[in-house]
């Protein structure tokens, strides 16, 4: 088992589940799990009501971002909605695009169409750590359709107060006000990404050396961040190199 595969490759000699002697014993089988998958779902209606029962804390409104044609306040992300959803980038400044988060570009790589959070009033955009000037470089590259926006310094403890980037946070719009509602993070951050969900449901899962699978199952990924690499990038890179796209960042250093 090894933390980061350096290809992709077919899964041999796998073990395999039991053969089921008909449909009706395998259908019998899936029922008896459906009764604990609606409860997990009938917990989770659960805890997304509490989560709404929560209260908020006020954020400064004018905390200045850099966009695309220079300084915004922070409330001007709503775009005229009373909601806004912002992931916050980790970034290393300097370094070239295949040394970049590879969390964060795994949960971000999968947030593309907005048409459903707006028609709930609700904005999304990313808030990077780093220059705009590289963060938007990498922003094209990836082909991201999200607004982008940078943090610079003098904003971070406004908007962090205390923790980290690879946040994901909710806010509210009151007015001339702006409450922070909500954030979580590290595997929290899943609900960006519908991967993981959809891997859930196959045989062999993430096939990520935590899980419990049964004996024989293969586990070709650690959880240190080389599960979201690919021969030394982050895997959704490989895609765009393909496609011709420069992944030039204008950046000081290349580690």
């Amino acid at each position: 088992m090894t933390d980061q595969p350096t290809e992709v490759s077919p899964i041999a000699d796998a073990a395999k589940p039991p053969v089921a002697a008909d449909r009706a014993a395998f259908q019998a089988e899936l029922d008896r799990l459906r009764i604990r998958e609606k409860a997990h779902t009938r917990e989770g209606d659960a805890i997304a009501a509490a989560r709404r029962r929560l209260p908020m804390v006020e954020v400064d409104p004018r905390t200045p971002l850099t966009g695309p044609d220079g300084e915004v306040p922070l409330i001007d992300l709503f775009a005229g909605r009373s909601q806004l959803i912002a992931y916050f980038h980790m970034w290393h400044t300097g370094h070239s695009a295949a040394h970049q988060c590879e969390g964060c570009t795994f949960s971000t790589s999968q947030v593309t169409e907005l048409g459903y959070l707006h028609s709930r009033d609700v904005s999304y955009a990313v808030l990077a750590e780093g220059p705009y000037e590289e963060v938007s470089r990498y922003r094209a590259f990836m082909g991201y359709p999200v607004p982008w926006y940078a943090v610079p310094r003098e904003s971070v403890d406004r908007l962090i107060a205390g923790r980290h980037f690879g946040v994901l946070a909710c806010y509210l719009r009151d007015g001339d006000q702006v409450f922070e509602t909500y954030w979580t993070t590290g595997r929290g951050n899943e609900v960006m990404a519908p991967s993981y969900g959809l891997l859930d449901l196959t045989v062999y899962g993430r096939q990520e050396t935590w899980q419990d699978v049964p004996e024989g199952w293969p586990q070709r990924w650690g959880s240190k961040g080389g599960q979201f690499r690919l021969d030394g990038r982050p895997s959704a890179q490989w895609s765009r190199l393909a496609a011709g796209r420069d992944d030039d960042l204008g950046s000081s250093a290349t580690p």
